[in-house]
């Protein structure tokens, strides 16, 4: 692969993380410096990553804290050098692992908090209350079961054993499942 079909595809993946970061629950940033990284052979500085992206350095450094957070970059000061360097997680286990629990904590958590509180308050209410309160109902029912699947994923148990091992191999493989 020559330099320039390289830069092309690398280009169309930072293009193409931007655009999908945000259905992921990253900012478009993010999603272009996770690409960005992805496509690199080595880590790398922010300044590297800045002027590869044409970004500031202030957005670089915003978009890596928010994608260690999300587990799918590491950071590491080698001895001796000031700056950091970044770089990708390419184990893809941990990756989908790390996405799910971060969705869990941000999301499932805080809304089947809400749910329950809510449910509480409309508790002994009558007229339109009762159809509310059933519908919430509902909808606490159906988070409650991605939330207990997301945490059986997360331990291992039953998603395990449907095959995530295999379908990272496959995907190693260029097989499709």
């Amino acid at each position: 692969m020559s330099a320039s079909t390289l830069d092309k595809v690398r280009n169309e993946v930072v293009l193409l993380w931007d655009r999908l970061g945000p259905l992921w629950g990253v900012s478009p940033a993010a999603g272009r410096v996770h690409a960005w990284l992805l496509t690199q052979t080595r880590p790398q500085e922010a300044d590297e990553i800045a002027d590869g992206l044409s970004m500031s350095r202030g957005a670089v450094s915003m978009a890596c804290a928010e994608l260690v957070d999300w587990g799918v970059i590491t950071v590491e000061r080698p001895a001796g050098m000031r700056r950091q360097l970044f770089q990708p997680v390419t184990d893809l286990e941990l990756v989908i692992r790390n996405v799910v629990e971060t969705r869990k904590r941000r999301e499932w958590d805080p809304l089947l908090t809400h749910l329950d509180r809510w449910l509480e308050e409309l508790s002994g209410e009558r007229g339109e209350a009762v159809d509310v309160r059933s519908r919430l109902e509902r909808l606490r029912g159906i988070i409650s079961i991605v939330d207990r699947l997301s945490m059986r994923f997360l331990k291992g148990g039953a998603l395990g054993s449907l095959g995530l091992k295999a379908l990272v191999r496959s995907s190693r493989s260029g097989r499709h499942l």
